[in-house]
């Protein structure tokens, strides 16, 4: 188990690291900035649900299938939903601007706490499964951040924050997956603990494709736009197929 410990908190380093993602985007241009997040979110989406279905579901059921794990499947979902709505936790991939604006940047730290919490969670419970899962899944958690953490920057420049502030609070509050991290893996020998957890992953990472970054995709029309954002969930799915050489 240390083995997969030291492997988690790397990768936990790593996933906190893109925290600091705001930096390269100082000299974008708010239209060409969108154009590529929604390059990465559509690459994201495809990531996640390639994570979801070609290792955590396989890992998950390997040793047979147990309708208890639809039901928490289901319950990841739903949690999920309740933390969306209840502490306004929103993974928003665009920039802010006068046309879009953003919640109250408190609301937004409590939540970007709740929901780097949670990834800490999903990479620990991976990596207990095995190390080849691990490394997808925080590929998956990895690309997922990068879209959030410019957007979260955006947030918090845009409620008066100076850029070193807005960037010591999203690096302070990535941490807190490392909390996560180190809840599973002192809970880790509990018998039928860690499929729960993968399931409970199972749940949220759909739910964060389907209902938080698919719709985003929406916002942007067009047959050539649509064509390069499918391009990028494909591509996002191969990458996860491809590390199934790994195993």
């Amino acid at each position: 188990m240390f083995g997969a410990f030291s492997y988690a908190l790397v990768s936990v380093l790593l996933v906190s690291a893109v925290s600091l993602i705001g930096l390269a985007t100082l000299g974008f241009r708010i239209e060409r900035l969108k154009k590529v997040i929604l390059l990465l979110v559509s690459f994201a989406a495809g990531a996640l649900l390639g994570d979801v279905f070609l290792h955590l579901i396989p890992e998950l059921v390997e040793d047979g299938f147990l309708l208890s794990y639809s039901f928490i499947i289901l319950g990841g979902i739903g949690f999920s939903f309740v933390v969306e709505k209840f502490i306004h936790w929103r993974h928003c991939h665009l920039p802010t601007t006068r046309e879009h604006t953003h919640p109250v940047a408190t609301m937004n730290l409590v939540g970007d706490g709740v929901h780097n919490f949670i990834d800490g969670i999903i990479i620990g419970a991976s990596y207990l499964v095995s190390v080849p899962a691990g490394i997808a899944t925080t590929l998956a958690v990895f690309l997922h951040e990068i879209p959030q953490e410019i957007g979260d920057f955006g947030v918090l420049l845009h409620a008066g924050y100076t850029r070193k502030k807005a960037l010591l609070m999203n690096f302070l509050l990535a941490l807190t997956s490392f909390l996560g991290a180190f809840l599973v893996f002192a809970l880790g020998s509990i018998e039928g603990f860690v499929p729960f957890l993968v399931a409970f992953a199972i749940g949220n990472f759909i739910y964060i494709a389907g209902s938080d970054l698919i719709p985003e995709l929406h916002k942007e029309v067009g047959l050539k736009s649509a064509f390069y954002q499918l391009l990028s969930l494909a591509i996002g799915v191969l990458v996860m197929a491809s590390l199934l050489l790994l195993e």
